[in-house]
């Protein structure tokens, strides 16, 4: 089976699940800062809590910055940053700037 073998509506299916399948996993994943995604993948929570937040607005949903991520972290997030978010080393700050300048990101 190819991508060219399913039909558009079990497509959007799939990848609805599979999107909801890593929203899952991240918001478990409390561990895994968001630098060291970007360092790693080039997007992190934000990212994809602003790529949903442009497709609702696209759709012409009002959702704005915050209930975006408030979907994508599973609570608002000042109360996830307060939880969960770590302060990051001198060089995980560097590598993150130097993702920031190549404008590999989201």
């Amino acid at each position: 089976m190819t991508e060219q073998n399913i039909d558009p509506q079990t497509q959007l299916e799939l990848e609805a699940a599979a999107y909801r399948r890593m929203r899952d996993h991240l918001q478990a994943r409390t561990d895994v800062q968001n630098i060291d995604m970007m360092n790693l993948a080039g997007f992190c929570r934000n990212c994809l809590s602003r790529w949903y937040m442009e497709a609702a607005n696209e759709k012409g949903l009002e959702l704005d910055k915050s209930g975006a991520r408030e979907i994508v972290y599973g609570m608002p997030y000042d109360e996830w940053t307060g939880k969960y978010q770590t302060e990051a080393s001198d060089e995980k700050k560097a590598k993150f700037d130097a993702v920031m300048a190549s404008d590999q990101h989201g």
